[in-house]
């Protein structure tokens, strides 16, 4: 008997292990469970948008949607300046997620790789920053859009979000794992400037980090409701401003107002799928790193 053929695994302990990697039906039926739970607020939400009031006053309620989505939307977009709202959402959302997407990585790559004075006490500061509530900062930065002139357009909910603490954190967590100096070393000895070295060799490297940080910060800014709403005007919403002018009356009707949030739901949806498949890779990877 050779020596790798004494190395391997007997051919019972072979197959438990194998039968120990496999997942079970329990396996299924919990994440399957989990699935529903996760889809259910959505589908309830279509439900009462297709529906009217009527609906939630029954003892049972039905579980089929009605034919009256497509006429609650209509009502949204004669009710508020919705078609208005989602453009300025679309706007400052893809904006800001760009510019922090760009910002962080730059910001990341320099923490994890670059040497230079203060570079820790720097960091430590913006992560600091993170412990410090958003409501505390909303009265002198009104002032200062106030005083640039910017109050009341998209400008000043744009140019505050740029870049984010968490976002330069996790991009520079994710960069000090996944880019060797040595593939850095090498750009540099072969002629790339330090920005050639950013854009050609680091970008690729944290591409699956990058999707999932613009992944939340498209979210985050999607949802932002207290910003817009303070400096924002009223003729000038973004759309979580538009929905809480939905149910500002002193009747709420909820079919209208989840026919807006289905409506609002629907963006965030593509840009999961454009961006699942990076989110997936980053997740895997952390895993396999782990």
């Amino acid at each position: 008997m050779t020596t790798l053929q004494r190395d391997l695994p007997k051919p019972g302990i072979r197959q438990k292990v194998a039968t120990l990697g496999k997942p079970r039906k329990a396996t299924y039926i919990v994440l399957a469970i989990f699935v529903l739970g996760s889809l259910f607020p959505f589908y309830w939400s279509f439900l009462v948008a297709s529906r009217d009031n009527g609906m939630l006053t029954e003892r049972i309620p039905p579980f089929v949607p009605g034919g009256n989505f497509f006429a609650n939307a209509a009502r949204v977009f004669d009710t508020v300046p919705f078609w208005k709202a989602l453009a300025n959402s679309v706007i400052v959302s893809g904006t800001v997620t760009l510019t922090t997407v760009l910002f962080s990585s730059l910001a990341g790559f320099a923490f994890a790789k670059l040497r230079f004075r203060g570079r820790d006490k720097l960091f430590v500061f913006i992560v600091v920053t993170l412990a410090v509530p958003t409501q505390l900062g909303i009265i002198p930065l009104f002032i200062a859009m106030s005083e640039l002139g910017w109050a009341g357009s998209l400008t000043a909910v744009i140019v505050p979000n740029v870049v984010t603490a968490f976002g330069v954190f996790w991009m520079r967590q994710y960069t000090v794992d996944a880019l060797p100096y040595e593939l850095i070393e090498a750009a540099r000895v072969d002629g790339c400037s330090m920005i050639r070295v950013f854009w050609n060799v680091c970008l690729p490297a944290v591409r699956p980090a990058a999707a999932i940080l613009a992944m939340f910060t498209f979210m985050m800014s999607w949802n932002d409701f207290l910003w817009p709403l303070v400096v924002l005007d009223a003729g000038n919403p973004t759309v979580q401003v538009a929905l809480e002018k939905l149910q500002s009356g002193y009747y709420v009707d909820y079919s209208l107002v989840l026919a807006g949030t289905t409506l609002a739901t629907i963006p965030i949806l593509i840009v999961f799928v454009l961006l699942g498949r990076q989110i997936v890779a980053g997740i895997m990877q952390g895993a396999v790193k782990g």
